[in-house]
């Protein structure tokens, strides 16, 4: 793939949001950042990575795939691996593993994201509305424009309503107590945060206008709920 001509990011991003997907920046890649190798062992000069921010890919799966019987995963990488093979890119997915991939991390490197106080990567125009899906490995370094760098939103938030809002405390600084908020979105009081999304999450003042659609939130909340019980 080293051979082959560099494609503009922007013809990328385009793609990518031509199908459904939120671009979510780029990076050149350092040994630190865990990114492995592409098919026959060479390294990745370029990650680009896809994502969603508020409903605009659940709108796109929902169109070609049926979400009671489909799955989520099982589309983005039906959709991503097709676009990586038309850019000459390898692919990987943040669901893959163990082990799993520092998506975290890489999505530090490429845009402004930060922690937030409940440990969701907080973006400051999606706010907590956002997703990674996807990472596309370029063995070629594509030109990228400077890095946003915007702060955190969450250092000018004094009231930090995200660590006050949940009903059974499952949400704390470096700590989140999956069993209490399993029990809760599976008992009738935790209808709201079911079928609506997490109410911390709802509770942040930053990136609203991202808000995920009920039917949206209730499809990962159903499959939140599916992983983590036996």
């Amino acid at each position: 793939m080293s051979g082959a001509p560099a494609p503009a990011l922007a013809a990328v991003e385009a793609a990518l949001g031509a199908a459904g997907f939120t671009p979510r920046g780029a990076f050149h890649p350092e040994p630190a950042d865990g990114v492995p190798a592409l098919a026959g062992g060479e390294a990745a000069a370029t990650v680009v990575l896809a994502g969603n921010a508020g409903p605009t890919l659940w709108r796109a799966f929902t169109a070609a795939s049926d979400p009671v019987r489909d799955l989520l995963n099982d589309w983005v990488e039906a959709t991503v691996t097709q676009l990586a093979e038309r850019f000459g890119a390898g692919v990987v997915f943040p669901h893959q593993g163990p082990p799993f991939l520092p998506f975290q991390r890489w999505a530090m490197r490429a845009e402004a994201v930060h922690p937030s106080p409940i440990g969701l990567l907080i973006h400051p125009d999606y706010g907590l509305w956002h997703a990674y899906r996807a990472a596309l490995l370029f063995a070629v370094r594509l030109d990228l424009p400077e890095r946003d760098s915007r702060p955190a939103p969450c250092d000018g938030c004094a009231e930090k309503p995200c660590l006050t809002t949940c009903p059974v405390g499952a949400l704390a600084p470096a700590r989140y107590d999956v069993p209490a908020c399993i029990a809760h979105i599976s008992s009738t009081a935790g209808a709201d945060c079911a079928g609506e999304g997490c109410r911390a999450r709802r509770a942040c003042p930053v990136g609203r206008a991202w808000r995920y659609i009920p039917e949206q939130a209730e499809f990962h909340m159903r499959a939140f709920r599916a992983a983590h019980q036996p």
